[in-house]
This record gives C-alpha cells, sequence and structure tokens, in this order.
C-alpha cells in the first residue's frame, strides 16, 4: 500500500509503526465487501469452528463430519466463522469548547491525532475508514472508503478541522446510526460537553443497528482538578454567559457536579455496552490507543 506522502504534524510516523503491530478489531460482527480479518455473522471459510448443524440435501457434502457422523448416526455439516472488512466511521467533535487546552495542546489537537492514526492503521489493514467533524451538526462529511489514498482526504478535513459553535453532537449520532447503512465500528472523539442522560438513547439507537460504538472521552487536567487559586472569568467556549467566580467558593461545588455527571456517564455507558474511555490530555496520545488496541485484541480473543 502507498504510504502517505505529505508530512502531517498529527500524524507521528514512529508512532503508527508501533501501533501497526496491534490490529484494529471491532467487538461485533462486521458486513464488509471483501475477506478481511473481522468477524462477520455470515458462515464463511475460516480455521475458526463455529457450530454444527444438521445437514439438510444441497449441503456441500465436503463439509461433513464423518467422525460426528459415526459417533451419532447422522449427517452434520461444520460451519466457520467467516471474516470480513470492517467500516470505520470516526467522529470529530468540533465544537468550541474543544479549543480548551492547558498543556500545549488543545482537546482537538489530541482528538486530531487520535484520529489520524486510527484511520491510518485501518486503511493499512484493508478496512474502510469515514469522517464525520461535527459541531452544532455534520460540518465535514467524508463517507468510508477502504483505497489508501482516501486517507489524503481523510488528513486533509481533519487538517482543516476548526473549533467553533455549539454542541450536537447527539443529533449527529442518531443522525449516523441511520445513514451510516451497515454495520460500523464508530468511534467518537469528544469532550461530551453535554447532559450525560441525552447520550443514552443515541448510544441506543446506534447499538439497535448493530454497530460497534467507542467513546473517547476528551477532558483536560484543569478541568478535572480545577486547581485555580485566584479569581478567575470563566469564558463559555460554546458561546454562553462568562461567570466571573473565586474558585475557592465554587471548588466543592464544582468538584460534586463533575463527579455526578461522570457517575452518570459511566452508568449509561455500561448500561448501552459502549466501550468508554476517560482520557485526561497530557496523556500520551500512542499509550491511549494502544491500551485500546490491546483491550480490543484481548476481547476478541476470549469469545
Amino acid at each position: 500500500m502507498a504510504i502517505e506522502p505529505k508530512q502531517r504534524s498529527f500524524l507521528d510516523p514512529v508512532v503508527v509503526a508501533q501501533l501497526s503491530a496491534l490490529p484494529l478489531l471491532s467487538r461485533k460482527a462486521m458486513l464488509g465487501s471483501v475477506s478481511g480479518r473481522h468477524a462477520s455473522p455470515h458462515r464463511g471459510a475460516s480455521v475458526e469452528f463455529a457450530e454444527y448443524r444438521k445437514y439438510v440435501p444441497g449441503d456441500d457434502l465436503r463439509r461433513l463430519d464423518w467422525r460426528a457422523y459415526g459417533r451419532s448416526d447422522r449427517f452434520y455439516i461444520k460451519e466457520f466463522e467467516a471474516d470480513t472488512n470492517l467500516r470505520l466511521v470516526l467522529v470529530l467533535d468540533t465544537s468550541g469548547s474543544m479549543d480548551v487546552g492547558s498543556v500545549g495542546m488543545t482537546k482537538l489537537e489530541y482528538a486530531r491525532r487520535l484520529a489520524a492514526a486510527l484511520a491510518y492503521l485501518a486503511v493499512h489493514q484493508g478496512d474502510a475508514v469515514g469522517l464525520a467533524c461535527v459541531a452544532e451538526g455534520i460540518v465535514n462529511h467524508l463517507p468510508a472508503r477502504r483505497n489508501p489514498s482516501h486517507l489524503t482526504n481523510i488528513f486533509d478535513t481533519l487538517e482543516q478541522a476548526k473549533p467553533q459553535g455549539e454542541t450536537g453532537i447527539v443529533e449527529v449520532l442518531h443522525e449516523l446510526a441511520e445513514t451510516v447503512r451497515q454495520r460500523a465500528l464508530i468511534v467518537v472523539l469528544s469532550d461530551l460537553f453535554v447532559p450525560p442522560e441525552s447520550l443514552r438513547e443515541c448510544f441506543e439507537h446506534l447499538r439497535f443497528r448493530k454497530h460497534d460504538l467507542a467513546v473517547f472521552h476528551l477532558l483536560d487536567p484543569e478541568e478535572i482538578s480545577f486547581s485555580f487559586q485566584r479569581p478567575t472569568r470563566f469564558l463559555d467556549m460554546e458561546g454562553g454567559t462568562a461567570i466571573f467566580a473565586d474558585p475557592v467558593e465554587i471548588a466543592d461545588r464544582y468538584h460534586r457536579a463533575l463527579d455526578e455527571y461522570l457517575l452518570q456517564l459511566r452508568k449509561i455507558v455500561l448500561e448501552t455496552a459502549v466501550d468508554y474511555r476517560q482520557v485526561s490530555i497530557d496523556s500520551t496520545y500512542d499509550k491511549e490507543l494502544k491500551n485500546f488496541l490491546i483491550d480490543r485484541a484481548h476481547r476478541r480473543s476470549l469469545r
């Protein structure tokens, strides 16, 4: 496969080379158009045994299990898992709140690195990749394709993404649940700047449509620690009213609200079977991706 020729600030060749040894796998069976490394709901040619079923006239006699016949005096057919390719759909939050960053990098810049590495890995293992940049609605949308030249379009769109506007990620996920026709691995890269309960229905919608949903919940370290010491003017990055407050006076209430928000969110993702990852953007993105890929490979091996 051709290598992306243009140097991109958000794509580190050393990182993708290290991660290339790890497969990007779906937790659910996929419906693809070509042979691949992902489980399919259909039966086909594979080395991985699935189940026995009774012979019916017209079945391929080469798939008869004669040992089972010898034990039971009945004809049984061996079925194997079919393997297919994957559709990866990256959902990049480009709303105003993604412009926050106290560690020399904003949440959007961090998300851009995650998205670029995942896109590269997927295309170079023969899978299709699409991208949706989201603010109040879908700002840019690239349908999933599996040809390596499509990476250039993905990277160009990532490079041009700018943080602005309010978050409409709930409505967009509902839309994607319907418009992404075939089963896909949908990876959301966002700070989830919405009430947790509003996410439940869109998560359930995606699950009903048999998509595999993974969420990287990006938080700035200062959002977690709230370690401000002096009276500060806090800005709503999505256009709301600014608040001037003494952090010492509101710190306890802030931490209680944050803890409640995270508790509700974790409850929802657990109940809706979302592959959820809370990520502080002072953590190296290659470490987060490595853990993501290893966890998915481990789950596949346990099935």
